[in-house]
């Protein structure tokens, strides 16, 4: 299994974060000030250094956690590709808000009067990674399983040892944010208050993808959201490049067009897609991706 197109194609939100984090994980980490951007009860809510809201998510603490961490929210460009940067930007900071919120619920119900710092939570973008792992679960097909000395295994079980370790890096320090970002990922999930319909005004949105295009040009189209006329476009073209392939030995399963319907994409461009496919519904989907 893979995420699609290698590289930051349609994902510039997904290049901002991976740069942004990294850059920053290594230029604090080089002076030894990873560890005092984390969150306690003691500096947040006591001593009201309320910028480390702001600067905790974005810095990694050690060396192996910005490896898993990095990785994981690059695998993951797959759902801005699937949503379009302008909702994945508002799922970024929906996430990030909501589980940070939650982290300061957590530090409060969890701290201890008697000690003079408290427990205090690992720095680092738990809260969306975290988030990203419920579409993980709910929306990618397994496409392979395997057994390993009689363990059963499929093509998803990599991505999740990796945020195993990830929550469990630094027991409850990271397993509390991690628990946050899954949260906040099923409140998303969930449509509470119909939060997926909401946006950025195009206007905002088309001005902020003139201004950075010149650092995260990644050959992708301004946020914008999808349908009406660019949908239209995107479906011709998709029909126009694969309108040649070779048919499947065997009708698309009703099951793996739902599965791509489910996801968002149009039935009969599902259809086509599985048809070019040869119903390998991994493979579909990464042509529907790249076509959108």
């Amino acid at each position: 299994m893979n995420a699609g197109p290698s590289g930051f194609h349609n994902a510039p939100v997904t290049k901002a974060i991976v740069m942004a984090c990294g850059l920053a994980s290594v230029l604090v980490g080089t002076q030894g000030g990873a560890r005092a951007l984390s969150l306690s009860y003691q500096k947040i809510v006591q001593k009201l250094q309320l910028w480390r809201l702001l600067s905790s998510p974005c810095v990694f603490s050690s060396t192996s956690e910005l490896l898993f961490g990095l990785y994981l929210i690059y695998f993951f460009r797959v759902f801005e590709r699937q949503i379009g940067s302008n909702k994945y930007l508002f799922f970024v900071l929906f996430s990030t808000i909501i589980s940070t919120t939650l982290e300061v619920i957590a530090l409060a119900a969890l701290q201890d009067p008697t000690s003079l710092t408290g427990i205090s939570l690992t720095p680092g973008p738990y809260g969306l990674m975290f988030a990203l792992f419920v579409p993980f679960f709910f929306d990618i097909p397994i496409s392979t399983r395997f057994k390993v000395f009689g363990a059963r295994f499929s093509d998803k079980s990599f991505v999740y040892l990796a945020g195993l370790q990830l929550l469990l890096s630094s027991w409850k320090q990271s397993l509390i944010p991690g628990v946050c970002g899954l949260v906040a990922g099923f409140l998303y999930k969930s449509n509470v208050l119909g939060i997926k319909k909401v946006k950025f005004p195009e206007g905002l949105a088309a001005a902020a993808a003139r201004l950075f295009a010149p650092l995260l040009s990644s050959n992708s189209a301004p946020p914008t959201a999808r349908g009406g006329r660019a949908s239209g476009q995107n479906g011709h073209a998709f029909q126009h490049r694969f309108a040649a392939s070779a048919p499947p030995l065997t009708a698309p399963p009703e099951e793996h067009i739902a599965t791509l319907v489910a996801m968002g994409f149009d039935r009969s461009d599902a259809m086509q897609a599985l048809a070019v496919a040869r119903n390998d519904i991994t493979v579909a989907t990464n042509l529907l991706l790249e076509s959108h």
